[in-house]
This record gives C-alpha cells, sequence and structure tokens, in this order.
C-alpha cells in the first residue's frame, strides 16, 4: 500500500493540508451561512411563535374572564327571577288560602246552621214521641185518656226542670 510508505509522507500531508483549507474555506463561506441563516430563522419563527402564543392566552384569559362575568351576571338575573317567582307564587298561595278559609268559614257557618235545625227539629220530634210514648202509658197503666194540652205541659215542666 502506498499510504503506508514513508517517503510518500510529506506530500500526503501537503494534500491534506492544501484539501483541509479548501474544505475550510469551502464551509466557512457557503456552509456555516447557510446553517446560520436556516438557525436564525428558526429563532424568529420560534420568537413569533411565542410571543402569538402569549397574545392567544392573553386573549382567553379575557374572554375566560369576560364569559365567567356574564355567568355570574346570569345567575344573579336567574336568582332574581326565581325570587320573584317564589314570591308570586306565595302571595298567590295566600290569597288562594285566604279565599279557601273564606270558603271553608262559609260551609261550616251552613253546616253548623244545618246542623242546630236538624237538632231542633229532632228535639220537636223527640217532645212529640215523647208525649205520645207518656199518653199510650198512661192510657195502658191507668186507662185514662189524658189531653195533649195536658201531655204537653207536663213535658215542658218536665224539660225546664232538667234545664
Amino acid at each position: 500500500m502506498p499510504q503506508l510508505n514513508f517517503a510518500d509522507f510529506p506530500p500526503q500531508l501537503v494534500w491534506l493540508a492544501i484539501t483541509f483549507v479548501i474544505l475550510y474555506i469551502a464551509m466557512a463561506k457557503v456552509a456555516v451561512p447557510r446553517i446560520s441563516e436556516v438557525l436564525e430563522g428558526r429563532q424568529d419563527r420560534i420568537a413569533r411563535d411565542l410571543d402569538e402564543a402569549k397574545r392567544l392566552s392573553e386573549e382567553s384569559d379575557k374572554a375566560k374572564s369576560d364569559y365567567e362575568s356574564a355567568l355570574e351576571e346570569a345567575r344573579g338575573k336567574a336568582h332574581g327571577m326565581v325570587a320573584e317567582l317564589k314570591a308570586g307564587l306565595a302571595k298567590d298561595q295566600d290569597a288562594s288560602q285566604a279565599e279557601l278559609d273564606a270558603k271553608l268559614a262559609a260551609k261550616s257557618a251552613e253546616a253548623e246552621k244545618s246542623i242546630a235545625a236538624a237538632k231542633d227539629a229532632a228535639l220537636a220530634n223527640v217532645r212529640q214521641i215523647a208525649g205520645d210514648a207518656a199518653k199510650a202509658t198512661v192510657a195502658k197503666l191507668v186507662s185514662i185518656d189524658v189531653a195533649d194540652k195536658d201531655v204537653e205541659a207536663a213535658i215542658e215542666a218536665s224539660a225546664k226542670g232538667k234545664v
């Protein structure tokens, strides 16, 4: 192999140096500036994207706070409407309750009048029946016919004595 021949080392070293210098100049003048441009472009794009993300984050925070304030306002209105509705329903319920109480009081008064009338009728019938029973009993026991006026007078006297 000629590369390992010690007599050929100096020219190989010269060509190595010439090739290294040419490649170094080509890299310094062509490749490195292009790589720098690409890296700077990426850095600029990253900075723009970060700025855009920050702006969008601020907008979303503002939109979120607007949404929360609108939601709180809607909740307040809803609570107000519910309170109004409850108050209206309570008022209607109170009015209905008062109307129902009045109707029940009127029906109760009518029922009491009806009961009193029935009681009076029953008491009148009881006096009549008691008179008839007393008249029949006296007629059977004593064999005397008692006049209706005498029976009524005895019943009245008996009722006054007890009351």
